[in-house]
């Protein structure tokens, strides 16, 4: 029964062996070792499924980025087949430093209370050398800071009780990079929303979407996070609020992997959550809510479209909403993986690659020489900046910036 099941859920019979999934896989093009999302699904899980001797650890090297499903003109979900075997059948357990890398509220929790000595010692070359030789973290990646203060609480001190005079509200899945390393995005989505008149709401204890506990094997883990962060889901689309995301990692793995990896059931959440460059888009398209922009505000601008953003298609809501900005010269990026894959880049077995799979996206970055690079990932920004030296910015933060703030309350009032 649990064959069939496997079968049916992730339909690999109708892989029609074009390899057009291999063709668009970003592993594949620097690394001969792995044997391709075809080979390591479809075709795999044939076998696995007769005998889990099989499994082959290669399977280690994809990076869950979702081309392949992007790709695939039949409709397998490929990258779901590859991640569930590794979950299912993968022999090597988890290393201390995956906990590490996957436990983000964890470790955002401990960094923020010492904040400017871990951003310093997570920056020395001694340390790094030490994390490479013991951690298996490379020497080479540079990681992202740790704020001194939590979005969480700086909400609740200076930004709650100014909520309750909007009668429209939202409620906000704000997500680890937003709550420990870099609060002022969460900021900015606030000014936005209430600028356009919605008032925001925070989830009640919400825990990381759990992307880096899949990732790196920790299942069990990441459905309880899954589970809690359900529940909140629940109570606030109940409030007849939908929940607005700035990641689009943490909205994909919500929408898709707690269904497709966990195999939870949000069916009655899923269409409610949505990226903020959606949920502002269609407001604006529809004539809700209007934006007034200042008139000295100029950016040159190239837009990167994260893997997952792709596997969503949604990329047309943040490229829209910057192209309304007057002052706004903007290039879209060629579609490229920047190759960090969340946690996929830290580790010393993945980095060469990672770095090799970035850099068609980086030269291009580097050619057109742009004021600030925008993107919806938080990871794609790590990689970006660190490989390019270009400012990074999610669209929200361009948005905040570039609003007449005064003139467009007024104009949604």
């Amino acid at each position: 029964m649990e064959k069939e099941r496997e079968s049916i859920e992730y339909n690999f019979e109708q892989c029609i062996k074009c390899t057009v999934c291999t063709v668009y896989c970003p592993v594949v093009a620097v690394n001969p070792d792995y044997p391709g999302p075809k080979q390591a699904g479809p075709d795999g899980e044939r076998y696995r499924l007769k005998n889990p001797l099989f499994y082959d650890e290669a399977l280690d090297m994809c990076l869950n980025c979702k081309r392949c499903e992007v790709a695939c003109p039949s409709g397998v979900r490929v990258g779901d087949i590859i991640q569930n075997a590794r979950l299912k059948y993968g022999t090597k357990k988890p290393r201390l430093r995956d906990f590490m890398l996957a436990s983000t509220d964890l470790m955002g929790s401990v960094a923020t209370v010492v904040a400017p000595v871990a951003n310093a010692s997570l920056s020395l070359k001694p340390v790094k050398a030490v994390m490479d030789c013991t951690l298996g973290v490379d020497k080479h990646r540079t990681f992202p800071k740790y704020s001194s203060q939590k979005f969480v609480t700086w909400f609740r001190k200076h930004a709650r009780k100014a909520q309750d005079a909007f009668p429209k509200k939202v409620s906000y899945f704000h997500g680890c990079y937003a709550n420990y390393n870099f609060p002022q995005l969460a900021k900015d989505f606030v000014t936005v929303m209430n600028a356009v008149g919605y008032g925001v709401n925070l989830l009640e204890d919400e825990k990381c979407c759990g992307v880096a506990l899949i990732s790196n094997g920790f299942k069990k883990r990441a459905t309880k996070q899954a589970q809690t962060n359900l529940a909140a889901l629940r109570e606030a689309v109940g409030r007849g609020e939908p929940v607005l995301t700035t990641s689009s990692t943490c909205t994909f793995t919500i929408r898709d992997e707690y269904a497709h990896i966990l195999g939870l059931d949000n069916s009655d959440v899923r269409d409610s959550v949505m990226l903020a460059v959606r949920f502002l888009f269609n407001l604006v398209d529809s004539g809700k809510v209007k934006l007034v922009f200042r008139e000295d505000f100029r950016r040159k601008i190239a837009y990167h479209t994260p893997c997952h953003m792709e596997k969503l298609g949604w990329g047309i809501y943040p490229v829209s909403l910057l192209k309304m900005i007057p002052g706004v010269d903007l290039t879209v990026l060629d579609s490229n993986c920047c190759g960090i894959a969340g946690t996929y880049g830290f580790k010393k077995e993945h980095y060469a690659d990672s770095q090799k799979i970035g850099e068609p996206l980086f030269n291009q970055i580097k050619s057109l020489a742009p004021d600030v690079v925008a993107t919806d990932c938080e990871t794609c920004k790590w990689q970006i900046e660190m490989s390019t030296g270009y400012p990074v910015a999610n669209p929200v933060s361009i948005l905040a910036e570039a609003l007449d703030i005064e003139a467009t309350m007024k104009a949604n009032a």
